[in-house]
């Protein structure tokens, strides 16, 4: 479950309540559906969620189906609160496994325009970066996964925030859509 924006207007590095310690922390695990259900509140949040749902759609078509997400960016903030005005996409680094038979530089060929941010930005109103499972760990793979979590435990200002991950399963996205249309159409007859 992801918890709520504290006063800050960030979500909390560390579950309210729990020790310092604890393994109850960013990255928040959440489905797709508790992603919607928490930040679907504008038309504008819609606009973002509906975009992260066709950008994981277009990257499963690729051959990108066993993996997980880390969402973050303003969009994980209440950025209505905190600079008056709604966010303009999400940030997402998709850490997923090669197709099975296929090597990293012949498949990054074929996604290669879902990892460049000017184009998903655009398109799917994500800000996109890919990391690749399962091949051997070395300096720079620890140095990138490093970055992200240093990049996205903070905000610019030094303050702590959380952030979530979520799977790359379909059956999410099937739940997902679902609750979209109908927020989508909540928006429309109120």
């Amino acid at each position: 479950m992801i918890p709520d924006w504290n006063i800050a207007a960030v979500l909390p590095p560390v579950r309210p309540g729990a020790a310092g310690n604890s393994p109850d922390r960013s990255p928040y695990k959440a489905s797709f559906s508790e992603v919607v259900e928490k930040f679907a509140t504008s038309a504008a949040r819609i606009e973002i969620l509906r975009g992260l749902l066709n950008y994981r759609i277009e990257l499963r078509n690729r051959g990108v189906s066993s993996g997980f997400q880390w969402l973050d960016g303003s969009f994980m903030e209440h950025k209505e609160v905190l600079l008056l005005e709604p966010p303009r996409d999400v940030d997402v680094v998709t850490f997923f496994h090669l197709p099975p038979g296929t090597d990293e530089a012949t498949f990054s060929r074929t996604v290669f325009d879902l990892f460049e941010v000017a184009n998903t930005k655009l398109r799917y109103h994500v800000d996109a970066y890919g990391c690749v499972l399962g091949v051997s760990m070395g300096e720079s793979h620890v140095s990138t996964i490093s970055y992200w979590y240093s990049m996205w435990s903070h905000r610019r200002n030094g303050l702590w925030k959380g952030f979530v991950q979520m799977d790359i399963s379909k059956d999410e996205d099937d739940i997902a859509s679902g609750l979209l249309a109908q927020l989508e159409q909540e928006l429309v007859t109120s």
